[in-house]
């Protein structure tokens, strides 16, 4: 038995001229016995109607669904649509039809999804720059014009003042150059120069780099134990040197007193290496998880703030290690701490 929501035009066209002929074909048999004046009459009208409605399907309705298609694909045919329009419609049914129509809105919708978050991105985004340059050229406008109206006269804060804006002004062009350096990963001009290496070696020369800030809050630096043979790995030292600074920056700011910052590195499937930064600071709730690789996001911006940075450096992070064909991620807890972990090439699989 058929099932009419997947009939083709010609099973359309075939079912309904059958029909039809067995009807004429009764009428004749009942008006003349003539059983080959009947049969002439069931050929006849199966051929005629047969052509007919595959006629009037093929050129009305699919003329129509034709248009829908384009409308779908919003483009001139080309000879390859032209074919498929020709050749192919007409053998496809209404539920594939149907199908395809669905499809192309389920699509549109999440289209307009995605625009509607990325609207809603860029801004965020508007709104958290210009907040993020407002502050820094506010503070330098403030303490120049309070110099400007006498207090460049007072040796009491005269200093203090041009030591503020200068302050504010390194801030900003930290700022400026981060947003730089994040275009051009995100465009693609910062090219990846890799390069065999230990990463135990670099993760050492970061922890010496940033030693003197550490030992301001008394934390200490260490590579877990059962990770000191040497990793090779295949990736930008240089640019891995910035991700490993911020990390490891990132874990002295946020990092509780007398704390400690760990490093960990495990080689995973011979073909990838795995580098974890713990540390057991304040640690991130799981709301924000999701959300700390954006540009400008902020747990808690006041805090963020008055310890510093510019609400790029996980962002940049992020960039650098996809930049390798590798990813990122992190795990937190609230007053445990956090880790941040990130795959880089073996130079064993490159060997």
């Amino acid at each position: 038995m058929f099932k009419a929501k997947n009939l083709s035009p010609q099973k359309l066209a075939g079912f309904t001229a059958l029909i039809l002929s067995v009807i004429i074909a009764l009428g004749s048999l009942l008006v003349d016995s003539n059983l080959k004046i009947t049969l002439i009459a069931f050929v006849l009208t199966f051929l005629v109607s047969y052509y007919l409605y595959l006629y009037t399907l093929q050129n009305f309705i699919y003329r129509k669904i034709k248009l829908i298609y384009k409308f779908i694909y919003q483009t001139k045919a080309s000879k390859r649509e032209e074919f498929f329009n020709k050749n192919i419609l007409p053998l496809k049914t209404i539920e594939e039809v149907s199908e395809d129509v669905e499809k192309w809105a389920i699509q549109k919708k999440e289209e307009l999804d995605m625009l509607r978050r990325n609207e809603e991105f860029r801004k965020e985004f508007l709104l958290n720059l210009s907040h993020e340059l407002k502050t820094p050229i506010f503070a330098v406008q403030g303490y120049i014009h309070t110099l400007l109206d006498g207090a460049l006269d007072d040796p009491a804060v005269n200093k203090m003042f041009l030591k503020n804006a200068t302050k504010n002004i390194d801030r900003l062009c930290r700022l400026i150059d981060d947003l730089d350096e994040i275009s051009k990963l995100e465009i693609g001009e910062m090219t990846v120069a890799k390069e065999q290496f230990v990463v135990q070696d670099l993760i050492k020369d970061v922890f010496d780099t940033l030693s003197l800030k550490a030992n301001t809050k008394g934390i200490k630096f260490s590579i877990k134990k059962g990770c000191e043979a040497p990793v090779p790995v295949m990736a930008d030292k240089e640019k891995l040197r910035q991700v490993l600074i911020n990390l490891v920056d990132n874990s002295i700011k946020y990092g509780k007193p007398e704390g400690h910052t760990i490093a960990s590195i495990y080689n995973m499937d011979g073909k990838r290496a795995l580098i974890e930064i713990s540390d057991d600071g304040i640690g991130i709730s799981e709301e924000h998880l999701p959300r700390v690789f954006e540009r400008f996001y902020r747990t808690d911006r006041a805090r963020s703030r008055d310890i510093g940075g510019t609400g790029l450096g996980l962002a940049i992070v992020k960039h650098i290690i996809e930049a390798h064909g590798q990813t990122i991620n992190v795990r937190s807890k609230p007053e445990i701490g956090s880790t941040f972990g990130f795959t880089l090439e073996s130079a064993r699989n490159s060997e």
